[in-house]
């Protein structure tokens, strides 16, 4: 399980990031709302010691159980339809003692350790685009891809879509299949779109609807834009160089007046950028682009396929799941709950990429040797 590794390799600049980005949003999230900051700080001593661990355990060990742990996480999925605590027409978490539990934020890592797993061995047998092989690829990423869909969690779904498509890709997908794929799917677009106004339409509630359509007719959905509205004014009044931690100045922030709600979880940045103003969120921005960057320099030195596809997994979902999450608070995308990776309140998000960043430190450790 543990193997002599040469600790010159040890990614120690990625693991400082990690850490950093945890302690920063422990401190933010304290500013917004201090109920939180107690279970926020256990869980990122938790998240750091599983990261440490898993980063000293060969990573293959974990690869080697990619069917279990593939099953294991859609068993919770179904689970958590049928059993799991519904909050806002929403069924997405356990509650089990008061520790609230989400399997779709689990299954995001465990997806890409599969996803990695199955593609490496496709790539093996050279079977990336054949028609098995694709097809096969499509029917076990429909699976979770449906359960994380019925919760409903619209942006889990497209977030993991995109991640574990971008594997695809990166496993060798033909760019012939990708060009036709695309002639399908833009003209495909347009007809979900004219589909989701029709009053008889059940694809999607009708919050999601009203979601949809406020990011492409503002004006005619002013309510439904104002948490967004109010996100943007919390950043601009942070200005250059930001107001501060909203406990420790006496300007009067966004959190101190409930403008955005639940803005420890999908509005953190707005918080982000009250406190740190423009150069603060240029930082943090930075930070996150570093990370990414480590685990896709981890990918290009792996020892393996399997290595390089979930480092580049890992670090496609830091990049897409970012993306979302300041795009929907600086008002560039429809507004979806997504959580800022390694900032946002949530524990299941932070022990599931500590568990993704551990894995990924195992496969620096161990990089390909020229």
């Amino acid at each position: 399980m543990f193997k002599k590794y040469n600790f010159r390799y040890y990614n120690f600049i990625l693991l400082f990031l990690v850490i950093s980005l945890m302690i920063l949003g422990v401190f933010v999230i304290d500013s917004v709302n201090d109920d939180f900051t107690v279970k926020q700080a256990t869980g990122v001593g938790l998240a750091i010691v599983i990261m440490i661990v898993l980063s000293l355990i060969d990573y293959h060990i974990a690869m080697n159980l990619y069917i279990p742990l593939y099953l294991f996480v859609n068993v919770l999925l179904v689970l958590v339809l049928v059993a799991g605590s519904t909050v806002n027409n929403a069924t997405r978490w356990f509650n089990l003692a008061g520790i609230t539990f989400q399997p779709s934020e689990l299954a995001k890592t465990c997806c890409i350790l599969f996803f990695a797993a199955f593609l490496s061995k496709l790539m093996d047998k050279n079977r990336v685009n054949s028609i098995g092989g694709l097809a096969s690829f499509i029917i076990l990423l429909l699976i979770p891809i449906l359960l994380i869909f019925r919760e409903p969690d619209l942006s889990t779904v497209l977030c993991l879509s995109i991640v574990l498509l971008t594997m695809l890709f990166l496993a060798g997908l033909r760019y012939k299949i990708i060009g036709v794929t695309l002639l399908i799917l833009i003209p495909l677009f347009s007809l979900f779109i004219w589909y989701i106004q029709r009053p008889d339409q059940n694809l999607l509630y009708e919050h999601q609807v009203k979601r949809i359509m406020s990011f492409i007719y503002p004006s005619e959905y002013e309510d439904e834009t104002m948490q967004q509205e109010n996100s943007v004014m919390a950043i601009g009044s942070g200005q250059l160089t930001g107001k501060g931690l909203a406990k420790n100045n006496k300007t009067t922030n966004t959190a101190q007046t409930n403008l955005i709600s639940e803005q420890q979880t999908d509005f953190i940045f707005s918080a982000v950028g009250e406190s740190f103003g423009f150069f603060g969120s240029v930082i943090i921005i930075g930070i996150i682009l570093l990370i990414v960057l480590q685990c896709i320099r981890a990918g290009r030195h792996a020892r393996d396929d399997v290595g390089m596809l979930f480092a580049f997994g890992m670090g496609c979902l830091i990049a897409f799941q970012s993306f979302i999450n300041i795009g929907v608070a600086t008002k560039l995308l429809p507004n979806t709950g997504i959580p800022l990776p390694f900032i946002s309140y949530g524990l299941t998000s932070l022990i599931s990429s500590a568990l993704g960043l551990g894995i990924v430190l195992n496969i620096s450790l161990q990089k390909r040797k020229y």
